[in-house]
């Protein structure tokens, strides 16, 4: 068992390591020059990109890219109380509620008119309404075998996590130029970008209380995965194989559910707490540089310009629904 150990830790280290030294030299950077550490490290990680592709770092960044992100995430919850959440609101659940089954549907119908099937469209809309790359193998999942599936899947992940990189980049502007407060700023991004990581990214680049606000945006809308999957086993019944025994429900929304209730009703020493946010924090930096070290956006040209019409437009349509929702609800 020692010996596997150490073998898991040899091919984790040269990767990891990377991504963890990128996330301290973004940090620095922010701290002296006054610039959000989360777009430093994304911008370090995809200059550094090439070294993604040396055999011995790819096991490392992955890990940083994926489960430090969700440790980071997780522990995000000793920041938020069950007060907060309440304080969300009914009508905010709705918004979210009407922004993921809108998209997937308008997803369907641009589908079909740019000459996809449908289930492509409910793929990629799902993908960009809940929760990026994980809600598109989530959904692929209880989806029929066929063999445009394994296309189709990796074309979602790729495009849903490139798109939400350039959103991470683009829509704090855009906020900022509506003159967003920072609770508006974190309804819209956390009610917009696709993947977590970029969203805890985009939030923290505007203030920490846009981050958290929208951190937990974006966590409410990840928790609709499971009824969405569900509802797709039902609609693309097939050869749904690979979903048995899969996870649906994300451990580290579990885990974050778990620290909300514990940082509502425990009584924990103060730097207790800090240690384990600040951890959070420099985790979350870290992620972002894997991610950005994973990040190839020259991968969308060999797929043609139709897919990447439909998922553009899928995202614009997210946009203007919850802008739209928003000057009903704030």
């Amino acid at each position: 068992m020692f010996s596997k150990l150490k073998a898991s830790g040899a091919n984790l280290f040269p990767g990891l390591a990377i991504a963890v030294t990128i996330g301290l030299a973004a940090s620095f950077l922010g701290e002296h020059y006054g610039a959000p550490t989360m777009l430093f490290a994304l911008l370090l990680g995809m200059a550094l990109g090439f070294l993604y592709e040396d055999k011995r770092t790819t096991t490392g960044i992955d890990f940083a890219g994926c489960e430090v992100l969700r440790l980071g995430v997780a522990l995000l919850g000793l920041r938020i109380a069950i007060g907060d959440v309440i304080a969300v609101g009914w009508s905010t659940l709705a918004l979210m509620a009407v922004g993921i089954v809108s998209t997937i549907l308008v997803g369907m119908g641009l589908s079909r008119a740019l000459g996809f099937r449908n289930r492509f469209g409910a793929l990629t809309g799902g993908a960009v309404a809940i929760c990026g790359a994980s809600a598109a193998l989530a959904l692929s999942a209880v989806m029929p075998n066929d063999k445009y599936k394994e296309q189709n899947t990796i074309f979602a992940v790729i495009g849903v996590t490139s798109l939400s990189t350039v959103a991470m980049i683009i829509y704090p502007i855009l906020s900022g130029s509506l003159a967003h407060s920072d609770e508006a700023a974190g309804l819209f991004l956390g009610g917009t970008i696709h993947d977590v990581a970029q969203v805890v990214g985009a939030g923290y680049s505007i203030s920490e209380a846009a981050g958290d606000h929208a951190t937990l945006v974006k966590l409410i809308r990840v928790a609709f995965l499971v009824p969405v999957v569900f509802m797709f086993a039902l609609a693309f019944r097939g050869d749904s194989s690979e979903a048995k025994g899969g996870q649906m429900l994300p451990w580290f929304l579990i885990a974050f559910a778990v620290l909300v209730v514990v940082n509502s009703y425990v009584p924990i020493p103060p730097a207790l707490k800090g240690f384990f946010v600040d951890a959070s924090r420099f985790m979350l930096v870290t992620a972002i540089a894997a991610i950005g070290l994973k990040s190839n956006l020259k991968e969308l040209v060999n797929v043609g310009a139709r897919p990447v019409i439909l998922m553009v437009l899928e995202t614009l349509w997210l946009a203007v629904v919850i802008l739209v929702g928003m000057e009903l609800v704030l």
